[in-house]
């Protein structure tokens, strides 16, 4: 009886054993992100995990939510000379071009190249993830900025029916009726636009902060000059924005959309599904104004691996880059956030197909694809549109003239452009 008792405890080792051999055999890759898990995009997110993860036993995705994409940039900084750093990161589509120029990011030329997956990606989610010839990173995320606007609001203003918002003149027409109408009601005309939506109305204008394909500074041209004046009268000479939407993109701009507080908003087709569930069917979405030319910039962001990540966890995260990029987890993000489709299968997918029937607006974005163009992405971007936030709120509040700011900022720039190309 001992003997017997001996040997079924011998064999139930065994089977600890080699139980704790294949648990320990399972690859796992650490996957910093920007989507809150209580949101809709995390939810999304943890959803194409959790499949991949299903279809892949042998892997294991480790999700950590760092922040927006400035705390990733960041959190990554610090981490890399700490050797804390993840094994695959969501890069925003500008930024991503510092940490590819320092090594930091692996070549994913070849796995791309590899994967029957690229002749499906749309050509602008083939181009975007490209720095200097070659790819370091797969779009995940890729929006536009598009035209969002609260037509409770409209009607209650006197204006019927879908508006004409095209030009500068006529948003600003539209904001100053909603501001005299229901101003005091707490209610302002437009929210003063956030960064994602200022590049978009500079290129608009028929200009942009870099050219992206010659990388020259374009923020002291004629045109993006004129551009951010008429953005910064919206707040300190016509006070159709309000300053809370300045000092804080998020809260003071659109949250106080969201909450019915303001007529108009410009943001990314990721706010499609919250604004969405906060508005209902009072939510209209056009697509963004073209006042001196139809361009719009894509945006977003796309995965990348660390360089020092070992091989077979760079081989098992390409893996799941794949994966969520193919049209069944592309369905998923789609339908669930508003962000674009990226393989040119997702609207087969029952779930694409479903948002585009019941929820209006959804394919504003991909309809602004015929003219929407990737931004630069050199390493000067990185520290371009961190300094950009505090000159803004300088010329939005009305604290400095517009065309010394940009004048001065370019200056800079190119200074900050060639020091860190030695």
């Amino acid at each position: 009886m001992t003997r017997n008792f001996i040997k079924l405890a011998g064999a139930s080792l065994i089977v600890l054993v080699g139980s704790a051999h294949i648990t320990m055999a399972a690859t796992t890759v650490t996957f910093w992100h920007s989507f809150n898990p209580e949101k809709p995009n995390g939810q999304a997110l943890e959803k194409i995990i959790d499949n991949f993860e299903a279809a892949n036993p042998g892997v294991e995705i480790k999700p950590e939510f760092i922040g927006n994409y400035n705390d990733i940039v960041a959190k990554l900084q610090a981490a890399i000379p700490a050797h804390r750093e993840p094994d695959a990161v969501i890069m925003e589509v500008t930024r991503y071009g510092l940490f590819a120029d320092r090594g930091v990011l692996t070549d994913l030329t070849d796995y791309v190249n590899n994967d029957p997956l690229k002749e499906d990606l749309f050509g602008f989610a083939r181009e975007v993830g490209v720095f200097e010839g070659k790819n370091y990173i797969v779009p995940f995320n890729s929006s536009t900025p598009v035209l969002y606007y609260n037509k409770g609001i409209f009607e209650r203003a006197g204006i019927t029916g879908e508006p004409t918002l095209k030009t500068y003149d006529d948003l600003l027409k539209v904001s100053k009726q909603i501001t005299d109408k229901l101003g005091d009601d707490g209610i302002t005309g437009i929210v003063a636009p956030g960064q994602f939506a200022r590049w978009g109305l500079v290129m608009d204008n028929d200009s942009d902060l870099i050219d992206s394909k010659t990388g020259e500074i374009l923020l002291d041209s004629a045109n993006t000059i004129e551009a951010y004046q008429w953005m910064a009268s919206l707040v300190h000479e016509y006070h159709v924005a309000s300053p809370d939407g300045v000092t804080d993109e998020k809260k003071g701009g659109r949250d106080a959309f969201l909450s019915g507080k303001v007529g108009i908003m410009m943001n990314s087709t990721g706010n499609y599904v919250r604004s969405k569930k906060a508005l209902g069917d009072d939510l209209g979405v056009l697509p963004m104004p073209c006042n001196k030319v139809c361009s719009v910039p894509i945006g977003g962001a796309g995965i990348g691996i660390l360089s020092t990540a070992e091989q077979d966890v760079k081989d098992a995260a390409y893996k799941f880059i794949s994966f969520a990029a193919s049209p069944e987890s592309n369905a998923i993000w789609f339908s669930g956030t508003g962000y674009m489709p990226i393989n040119k299968h997702t609207a087969e997918q029952n779930l694409a197909k479903e948002a585009l029937d019941k929820q209006p607006g959804i394919d504003i974005a991909i309809n602004q694809l015929d003219f929407a163009r990737g931004r630069p992405r050199p390493p000067v971007v990185t520290w371009m549109r961190a300094s950009e936030y505090g000159l803004w709120e300088a010329m939005a509040l009305g604290q400095r003239d517009v065309k010394d700011v940009l004048s001065e900022f370019a200056t800079k720039t190119r200074e900050e452009a060639a020091r860190l190309a030695k």
